[in-house]
């Protein structure tokens, strides 16, 4: 088990103290918001040149701003992405140009209304896995060119979905939106479980995390009192307390940065430390099904499988 001497309260500011990241890229999916901003904060303090992926290209660009004075890091810039759509994905990865040694897959929505992509894919499947998916592969090629990092932001939520291969979209099974971001999240998991096995040789790694209960934007299709009884339903307790963003992006920039994760790939991460398995009743820990070989195998084919037939079709 990784552990860093970090924790709870550990913000991102201080998990890259002592961090030297001059001369590393970094994309930062989601960057212009939350946790997402943050990270970038913490990214260009120590030094990296870091490029927000974000939908909304002003907000982004105000992110951008602000940082580049608070930080004095001139070289943040900003590009258009949004997960949802597999053509503006597709093109985001064709105009980067050169190396990149730190993707950081932060992006994403929770628990939204049932809402298809024009594809017919479920949204939150479509955005934060496919998205993902597509996007990583897509900057394959810079990634190896050094060796890289690929950060997926998960979630507790993985606890409440496992990934349904036979009926991904709710096409057949009623709609709970719940375990539809909970598979989703559970998806984060085994793609770094997956890419582990199958870029090893290339010298890309890829990791998990849980950032914490943190107020953001994140939870803007929900109440509190919806949200507080999902975990009742789920028969889960939890005594989390509510991070900041500055402490919600703690774990993510650990996974990005940490000498002690050289070289690892397929782990998850919660409080700046490697998490213990599941036991149940709790929305902590890390789920066996989340780290199943097979079931990564799985999601990695069929991921291909369905990117491709949209290729071709």
């Amino acid at each position: 088990m990784i552990t860093t001497g970090f924790g709870f309260n550990t913000t991102a500011l201080e998990a890259v103290e002592g961090i030297d990241l001059s001369g590393r890229r970094a994309i930062v999916t989601g960057g212009a918001s939350g946790i997402g901003v943050e990270t970038v904060r913490a990214l260009a303090t120590a030094g990296a040149e870091v490029t927000i992926a974000a939908r909304d290209i002003d907000a982004g660009q105000r992110v951008a701003s602000s940082l580049m004075a608070s930080t004095g890091n001139k070289n943040i810039s900003v590009a258009h992405l949004d997960l949802a759509s597999q053509p503006s994905v597709k093109a985001f990865a064709r105009n980067w140009d050169g190396p990149l040694h730190l993707l950081i897959n932060n992006a994403g929505v929770m628990a939204t209304p049932l809402t298809r992509t024009p594809e017919g894919w479920e949204l939150q499947f479509a955005t934060n896995h496919f998205g993902h998916f597509t996007l990583t592969a897509g900057l394959f090629n810079s990634l190896r060119a050094e060796g890289a990092r690929v950060v997926n932001v998960s979630s507790s939520a993985h606890l409440m979905g496992e990934v349904v291969f036979e009926d991904l979209h709710y096409q057949r099974r009623e709609y709970d939106r719940w375990q539809a971001y909970g598979q989703s999240k559970t998806a984060n998991i085994l793609f770094g479980v997956e890419a582990g096995h199958r870029w090893a040789s290339e010298g890309i790694t890829m990791n998990a995390l849980m950032p914490g209960s943190i107020a953001t934007n994140l939870q803007r299709h929900l109440t509190q009192a919806e949200l507080q009884e999902r975990i009742r339903l789920s028969g889960a307790a939890t005594k989390r307390r509510v991070k900041t963003p500055e402490q919600g992006a703690a774990t993510t920039l650990v996974v990005a940065t940490s000498p002690l994760l050289e070289g690892l790939s397929g782990k998850y991460f919660e409080d700046c430390n490697e998490a213990l398995p599941n036991t149940g009743g709790v929305l902590s820990g890390v789920a066996p099904y989340a780290q199943d070989p097979e079931a990564a195998a799985t999601l990695w084919q069929l991921s291909e499988q369905t990117l491709w037939s949209l290729k071709a079709a």
